[in-house]
């Protein structure tokens, strides 16, 4: 089965290729973007579109590489041996297996998530080089070895945060998800909000945009913004003309709390909107 997009996500060309060959070659995709870009809802539709199970590890600045595999819990074995309770003959009672050893024992190729591995600490993709390579680890515990039933399809995604090994890139299939040009993002919102008036799209997708291209802005709006404050246009029933006077008079647009999350940015438009309107 090859990838080809769902009815929810709208997958460019270069996207779907990367998917597959990532797919084909049987090594994790590496996939980087701008926040908001929808890294993180690709693995899901890959699960979705490909009929898999869907195992997502959400990596923290605290995350250890084991704590994807196992975690050994003594001190509920050594409370209940204290209280005479027979389970602590078995070490395997207080084996807590984590995302990858839930992969690996999957009875069907399943898709797993890394969700933003650039958060934990550099060593962290290292030291998952051995068992993304060689689809296996040791249980010191309980002196076994676990291995995948079936090779995951491994989804990884990373803001840019911090660089990632050299030894862990050469094991991934690499994809950047470039911010969507005009006409794919028509194509996101036709898909989110199929009965949007066109003149309203129009309008907002201006302002949209323009808010974008703005020199010095800290943090772009990202698509997942666009929806949301499309969302709220409509609750509001906002009219096209309103969003339309905010671009020709370079005014701050209705609801602009859901694209500008800064006071910096909010100022900086008032800035550069006071300078066009007193230059024109």
């Amino acid at each position: 089965m090859r990838f080809e997009g769902t009815e929810n996500y709208v997958a460019t060309d270069d996207l779907m290729m990367a998917v597959n060959a990532a797919v084909t070659l049987q090594r994790p995709l590496l996939v980087k973007g701008e926040p908001g870009t929808g890294k993180t809802q690709l693995a899901r539709e890959i699960a979705r579109a490909l009929k898999r199970p869907f195992l997502d590890w959400a990596i923290k600045s605290t995350t250890k590489a084991q704590h994807g595999l196992y975690e050994y819990d003594a001190v509920s074995r050594l409370r209940d041996s204290q209280l005479g309770d027979a389970k602590v003959k078995d070490i395997g009672n207080y084996i807590v297996k984590g995302k990858l050893w839930e992969a690996f024992a999957s009875d069907e190729q399943p898709v797993l998530l890394i969700d933003e591995i650039d958060k934990a600490d550099i060593e962290f993709p290292n030291d998952l080089l051995r068992e993304l390579d060689q689809m296996e680890f040791y249980v010191y515990e309980t002196r076994e070895t676990v291995k995948a039933k079936n090779r995951p399809i491994i989804i990884i995604t990373s803001n840019n945060e911090k660089e990632l090994p050299d030894a862990f890139l050469r094991r991934c299939f690499f994809h950047y998800i470039r911010f969507p040009d005009k006409e794919t993002m028509q194509k996101i919102v036709d898909v989110h909000f199929p009965d949007l008036k066109k003149h309203l799209t129009k309008e907002a997708m201006e302002v949209f945009f323009g808010l974008r291209e703005l020199p010095g802005l800290k943090k772009k709006p990202s698509t997942s913004e666009l929806l949301d404050w499309l969302k709220l246009l409509l609750a509001e029933d906002i009219d096209p003309a309103v969003l339309h006077e905010a671009s020709t008079k370079k005014s701050l647009p209705p609801l602009y709390g859901a694209l500008l999350k800064n006071e910096a940015d909010v100022h900086l438009f008032e800035r550069v909107a006071f300078m066009a309107r007193r230059s024109s």
